[in-house]
């Protein structure tokens, strides 16, 4: 039984994989056949005599071509779809552009010369393969063939059984070169129609980084959201009960007079450690995102981080509308970052910070008297900063020489 099993798979594994190919290019000719069919009747109805006529039996099929072209790549791209499994992208995104919009289309070109040129010659060596597949059928079995000769015919003839072996054994070797054949052929005509019919590597690329695009800005404004949605939560559930607890504390403190001196002393210490953290999340609910920046907008957030700053800090802003909500988040965090920065390294005794909206660019100028010699490589937040900025499509540069002053330029994308 397993002899038999094994000998099976061994007789059939040069068709295995090979009916799907077939199938395919029998399916290819009869497309190409119904090209044919339409660019070889004007040559039968008009029966060209002149050379009008010869023009127009020319002119016409073309014409006809290209303006069937569309649903001709269609018809191909189904039949790899059902044929092979082969999924052929639309090198076009959206609906069916209309016939004089497709026709100035780089893969107008391509379609055309997969139709015109690529598509016949792929389908004559399809009926080569084909017309190789039925001979091969009819010689591996020429045994079943001879059978139908009549008896006294056969016998006449001594040495049909010799050639008849010999043309069983042409035919099987016939039928594995006729697998492999379809299968390589299949494989081209994938190949080349991927190329013509589908979006060239540039429109690919094209798409691929507008996708890329746009998935980054889900995935900036998902953070975003997240980050609103945990200083919400923050805002209203932590720091209430941290409010409650500081004012129930100092409550028992005022009204409790009775108490003895450790338990007395035991309640300050509990009160003293609320109040510090409400101040702590405080700070990390405006370091998540500040309510002043959703509720008045950039100008009062960066107005707060100037009034708590150490030093004296200039704040000009000047904006026709509110930047979309991520930008305006990277352009209040980079701001604070900048502040820190001055405040922990450059030794500065005033900053200025200015922001403006040029066109589509909002323009965020930080700078400061201090020592300079800021580097972004030199671990002092600006690299960080800059991954940030570049989140969101922005450039930063910073211009900070030896002794001073230090120049922080932010360009980020104004869209409301």
């Amino acid at each position: 039984m397993h002899t038999t099993a094994r000998l099976r798979r061994v007789i059939w594994w040069p068709f295995q994989g090979a009916g799907r190919p077939v199938a395919f290019l029998a399916t290819g000719v009869l497309i190409q056949l119904a090209v044919l069919v339409v660019m070889g009747l004007p040559w039968i109805v008009l029966v060209p005599e002149t050379w009008a006529a010869t023009l127009l039996a020319v002119l016409v099929p073309l014409a006809a071509v290209v303006w069937a072209g569309p649903s001709l790549t269609e018809a191909q791209r189904g039949r790899f779809r059902t044929r092979l499994g082969v999924h052929i992208p639309l090198p076009y995104e959206g609906p069916r552009p209309s016939l004089p919009v497709w026709l100035r289309s780089p893969a107008a070109r391509r379609q055309l010369g997969y139709h015109l040129l690529f598509g016949p010659l792929l389908t004559l060596a399809a009926v080569f393969v084909l017309l190789m597949w039925a001979a091969a059928a009819v010689a591996a079995s020429i045994y079943g063939w001879i059978w139908l000769v009549p008896p006294e015919s056969r016998l006449g003839q001594a040495g049909y059984t010799v050639l008849a072996a010999y043309i069983t054994v042409a035919g099987i070797a016939l039928l594995c070169a006729a697998s492999w054949l379809s299968r390589a052929l299949a494989r081209l005509d994938t190949r080349t129609a991927t190329l013509r019919l589908g979006p060239s590597r540039e429109e690919q690329l094209a798409r691929r980084v507008e996708d890329l695009a746009e998935s980054r800005a889900g995935l900036v404004d998902a953070v975003d959201a997240e980050r609103r949605r945990i200083e919400r939560d923050l805002h209203d559930g932590a720091q209430l009960r941290l409010v409650a607890l500081a004012v129930n504390l100092g409550l028992a403190r005022a009204t409790l007079g009775d108490l003895p001196e450790d338990a007395r002393r035991v309640i300050d210490e509990a009160h003293r450690e609320a109040k510090e953290a409400m101040e702590e999340l405080n700070d990390l609910v405006r370091g998540l995102h500040p309510a002043v920046l959703e509720d008045r907008g950039l100008d009062a957030a960066i107005s707060g981080i100037a009034a708590r700053a150490p030093l004296p800090v200039g704040v000009t802003v000047n904006l026709p509308s509110r930047p979309a909500p991520a930008v305006e988040a990277v352009a209040y965090f980079t701001v604070s970052e900048a502040l820190t920065n001055v405040v922990k390294h450059a030794r500065a005794s005033r900053a200025e910070v200015t922001v403006e909206c040029f066109g589509a660019t909002l323009v965020l100028v930080v700078g400061d008297d201090g020592v300079g010699g800021a580097e972004p490589a030199d671990g002092t937040g600006l690299s960080g900063l800059a991954k940030r900025v570049a989140s969101v499509d922005g450039r930063l540069s910073v211009d900070s020489p030896v002794g001073g002053p230090t120049v922080l330029t932010v360009e980020l994308p104004c869209v409301p």
